[in-house]
């Protein structure tokens, strides 16, 4: 039997139908202002980034493509006889490891740079981290066209499985926003994190193989780098794009599990720290 409420004589009855539906609407509703507040953040970021250059946003297109070519002269001799199509070997790591480093080291300080957000408007606090790391993936994109247009330049062949570039960056990104979340609480906590962390991006970084071959080094090294996480989602990309194939099965578990895995710890050891952060900001 339906229940019902009455607030008063001639008054309309509010069924629990009607409570549900409300509720719904208001979830609705936060969910759409939660969604405009990352938009607005992520604009703001954008324009800050590019506030005092003349070509502005361009310089994301531009920056990828210069550096491809200062790259590609230093290594291009060096490696010619080990990696075909060189410029775009690099370029696809250059930018998946550009994806990772801007988010995460922007979602490191995002919480401390928007204190007074956080103090004084109720808003989710993962909408900081999670804003700084939309902002990388839209640059991102506009690295995508740097990408494209030497794809065409140097008469790569198009095929479909060029697509799942697009999968593997937002693998990437559930990556990079787990473990953004988790240096969010680190350098809210304990400042130097952050100079730590530029420590690690050096060891990452030469450990991702963005501008040399795996086969090129020893054995042990190569096990090393087969275990960065970051490397898988660059040697997947270059699979697609430059052997137009698919990953294997345990290429494929490695994306997930890190991504999935990453994610999920960055959320539950954000929400466990929510209050001892707000104390300490």
């Amino acid at each position: 039997m339906r229940k019902e409420k009455r607030f008063g004589a001639g008054k309309k009855s509010l069924t629990e139908d009607d409570f549900q539906t409300e509720d719904e609407s208001q979830a609705e509703s936060r969910f759409a202002q939660y969604v405009f507040v990352i938009r607005e953040l992520t604009a703001r970021e954008i324009k800050r980034k590019y506030a005092r250059s003349y070509l502005g946003i361009i310089w994301s297109v531009l920056n990828p493509l210069l550096s491809m070519a200062v790259m590609s002269m230093i290594f291009s001799t060096i490696f010619k006889r080990n990696i075909e199509n060189y410029p775009i070997y690099y370029l696809t790591g250059s930018i998946f490891w550009g994806l990772f480093t801007e988010s995460t080291n922007a979602a490191m300080t995002a919480l401390v740079d928007n204190k007074n957000m956080l103090i004084k408007v109720r808003l989710p606090m993962e909408i900081f981290p999670l804003s700084r790391c939309f902002t990388a993936m839209t640059n991102f994109g506009y690295s995508l066209i740097a990408y494209t247009v030497m794809l065409v330049v140097l008469r790569i062949p198009f095929t479909p499985y060029m697509l799942m570039i697009f999968l593997y960056a937002v693998l990437l990104l559930l990556f990079s926003v787990g473990t953004g979340y988790l240096l969010s609480v680190f350098y809210t906590l304990f400042g130097d994190i952050k100079h730590l962390y530029s420590i690690l991006l050096t060891l990452l970084m030469y450990a991702s193989a963005i501008f040399y071959p795996v086969e090129s080094t020893s054995e042990i090294m190569q096990k090393i780098i087969k275990c960065n996480p970051v490397y898988n989602y660059i040697a997947c990309a270059r699979k697609c794009v430059l052997e137009a194939a698919m990953p294997d099965a345990g290429q494929w578990v490695k994306l997930v599990v890190w991504s999935g895995g990453v994610f999920l710890l960055g959320k539950v050891y954000f929400h466990k720290m929510r209050n001892r952060v707000l104390q300490k900001v």
